[in-house]
């Protein structure tokens, strides 16, 4: 079969059914969810044949770099501010940047630190959940960070869906999700150099080097960038490939994953370049166009057991942790002065939200070898259960007062 037919049905499977189910469920799964399971249920069910050649080549190579976009973007998002994304500046709310980062280390230790402890003294004791590089401590911590994360790129969507009432609620979380979310992405980063050995397998070798530099040359190129003048976004567009093809070759180079440096590129870009582009439409653009691609094509990976009964309580038992801890860090120490404990329990139902920052940690650890298959199914199915909670406990939550306030919204 002819290359680009073989790429046309790669398309059809993995990106317009999705969207298709996506857009029939009214968007409350992470839309990467979809073509994972669609993969997933074609390893599982055997039904594909050999001859029509899917995954595809092309196919494989537009979802891997539309996957770099995706985290390229989140880099981005990063680089907005918490007022930008929820679209109006709370006036009753406005905590300090110090309380910000000690409420966003505590939201994020507790449930890391009930991650792994789970992890290692229950879920590894199942011999599926052992993989090649995630033995012991280090393979639990993979777990536990993937139980931390919250979704930023999700929670923006959610809070711009937040009635004025809300707003404010949502600002905040969206400021603790920005500090989840660059921790998490270190957090990967330094898993993965672990399992390696380190750099090179412990030498600097002239290539590593060559990418240490090129990292740090994209770091004090953002710092400098803040003292010139704003360059028209048409150069803007011209230097963006560049940062980001820089960036993921740079980590490939180290042992890490191209994931990792694709979002370390977006996250040193300067705030005032990324006011100059539609970072949302970029995002989305990956999410629906290209990375779906590469989503689907790791479900096919998977072997179809994966998906049992086992996984399935795994991932309810992480669920229930991942939500307890949240809400019990954000009841020790709110990152504002809320009006109420229904306020403050809001807040932390919307940090518990996986969504699909947790799909792209749970398939980097998968292809670093430090979770199995097993684990990653549980991962996945933990994504969709906490993002699909994430609007109804939300409501649930907030104060009377916003309740009230809310019936005087247009639908």
């Amino acid at each position: 079969m002819h290359p680009l037919l073989v790429a046309g049905a790669d398309a059809l499977l993995f990106v317009l059914l999705p969207w298709i189910l996506w857009r029939m469920v009214s968007r409350s799964i992470p839309l990467a969810v979809l073509p994972i399971l669609i993969g997933l249920g074609l390893a599982w069910a055997d039904i594909l044949p050999a001859s029509l050649g899917v995954p595809s080549e092309i196919g494989s190579t537009v979802g891997f770099v539309g996957v770099l976009i995706l985290a390229f973007s989140a880099g981005l998002e990063m680089r907005h501010s918490p007022e930008d994304a929820s679209g109006k500046v709370a006036e009753d709310l406005n905590p300090s940047v110090g309380r910000l980062l000690l409420s966003a280390g505590v939201a994020l230790a507790l449930p890391f630190a009930v991650g792994t402890m789970a992890a290692q003294y229950f879920l590894q004791e199942m011999p599926e959940w052992l993989s090649p590089k995630g033995h012991g401590w280090l393979g639990a911590m993979a777990i536990g960070l993937c139980v931390a994360v919250s979704a930023l790129p999700v929670l923006v969507g959610v809070v711009r869906e937040l009635g004025p009432a809300h707003r404010s609620l949502g600002k905040v979380a969206l400021s603790v999700a920005v500090i989840d979310d660059a921790v998490l992405w270190i957090g990967l980063a330094a898993l993965i150099f672990v399992a390696n050995g380190g750099v090179a397998a412990g030498s600097l070798d002239g290539t590593a080097a060559l990418a240490l530099v090129a990292l740090a040359a994209l770091l004090g190129l953002g710092f400098a960038a803040k003292r010139l003048p704003t360059p028209p976004a048409r150069v803007i567009w011209l230097l963006l490939p560049a940062y980001l093809a820089v960036g993921a070759w740079s980590s490939a180079q180290l042992g890490l994953h191209a994931l990792l440096g694709a979002y370390f590129a977006g996250a040193v870009i300067p705030p005032a370049w990324v006011r100059r582009i539609p970072v949302e439409r970029l995002g989305m653009f990956a999410l629906l166009g290209l990375a779906p691609l590469f989503f689907g094509h790791s479900g096919l990976r998977i072997d179809g057991n994966a998906l049992s009964s086992t996984a399935l309580v795994a991932s309810i038992g992480l669920l229930g942790l991942s939500f307890a801890s949240k809400l019990v860090a954000v009841l020790l120490y709110p990152p504002a002065k809320f009006e109420s404990l229904r306020d403050t329990l809001a807040v932390g139902s919307l940090l518990q939200c996986k969504g699909l920052m947790e799909i792209v940690a749970a398939t980097i650890l998968l292809d670093q070898q430090l979770i199995s298959t097993h684990a990653y199914a549980a991962l996945v199915t933990l994504a969709v259960m906490s993002t699909a909670l994430t609007g109804p406990v939300f409501h649930l939550f907030r104060s009377k007062t916003r309740r009230a306030d809310s019936a005087y919204e247009s639908p």
